[in-house]
């Protein structure tokens, strides 16, 4: 049986929320942690939280839209601990809004950072995943790519774009290499920061303040399914809050 011990895993979007609390636990079971967010403060806090807990964390400033940023990220992990097990791809934005409003600079975020962001941390693991004969894909998408709603079409649009993309690349991966994808459903997160109308951000605050759930239960989820024998894949989860329709 596998387990999370000593595994390198990389996580974006490390800096709070899912990412944070992955992060938490991970080390917690005995992985060696590569945080990055754009962040600093928020990823030298936590580094510094995991190693007074007797954990070992590395972490570099990332921003997603950047490819060379994401490949610094991986090249840490690898330099610091000599290899890469998981990749976990969780930095995402959600500015969600009516189409008619026409933000598109929110819609090009959005792209850049849930779809672009994936392609690119694949771009950096997967050669290194090839070399070594082993590696683990973790996608972060949502529930709001297997339910549509208004508001959220762009969203919506970039996480079932996740979930193709690491569909796709399940079929490529070959016998050696695993894909998860996580769709979370309402998680306590800063998800609301990145929202510029303010009428919808408040309506996701406080529905968020209503039924949420704990980002600890997607960390869960993300640990199972790194825990699982080399030979076993799980495709994907989908964790909501019981009261979420």
């Amino acid at each position: 049986m596998s387990t999370v011990k000593d595994k390198v895993v990389v996580i974006t979007g490390a800096s709070s929320g899912i990412g944070e609390a992955t992060a938490l636990l991970l080390a917690e079971r005995g992985a060696k942690v590569v945080l990055g967010a754009r962040g600093t403060d928020r990823l030298q806090a936590l580094a510094d939280r995991i190693a007074d807990a007797g954990g070992d964390a590395a972490w570099a400033r990332t921003d997603v839209k950047q490819r060379e940023d994401l490949s610094r990220l991986v090249k840490l992990a690898c330099e610091r601990y000599g290899k890469l097990d998981v990749l976990i791809s969780n930095a995402g934005v959600g500015p969600i809004s009516p189409l008619d409003e026409l933000r598109i600079d929110d819609w090009e975020d959005m792209i850049d950072v849930n779809v672009k962001g994936v392609l690119y941390g694949i771009a950096a693991a997967l050669p290194i995943f090839r070399t070594q004969g082993f590696g683990h894909f973790i996608n972060i998408a949502s529930t709001a790519a297997h339910r549509i709603t208004p508001n959220m079409a762009v969203y919506a649009g970039t996480k079932i774009a996740v979930r193709a993309i690491s569909e796709g690349l399940r079929q490529e991966a070959g016998d050696k290499l695993r894909v998860t994808v996580i769709s979370p459903g309402f998680t306590r997160t800063n998800f609301a920061e990145s929202m510029t109308n303010p009428e919808v951000k408040a309506q996701i605050v406080a529905s968020m303040d209503k039924f949420a759930m704990s980002p600890d239960a997607i960390a869960r989820a993300i640990a199972f399914a790194i825990e699982q024998p080399a030979d076993v894949d799980v495709g994907e989860i989908i964790v909501r809050p019981t009261a979420q329709g």
